[in-house]
């Protein structure tokens, strides 16, 4: 995944200004206990991010 389809789908789910702010705020256990920020800017999958945001958020069907 796309690190732009990445920031489409967070925004599409929690809106555009909530999103930036949701990634730098959260802790996520399926991260090791990273924000979405520090787990991108650590070289993770974006993938792998996204799933992880999916587990821990209820992100719409038609999103994952």
């Amino acid at each position: 995944m796309r690190l732009t389809d990445f920031w489409e789908r967070m925004e599409a789910t929690f809106g555009r200004t909530y999103a930036r702010s949701w990634a730098d705020d959260q802790q996520l256990a399926a991260l090791g206990g990273r924000t979405v920020a520090q787990a991108l800017a650590q070289g993770t999958d974006t993938k792998e991010v996204w799933v992880a945001v999916c587990q821990h958020a209820a992100v719409p069907s038609h999103l994952r």
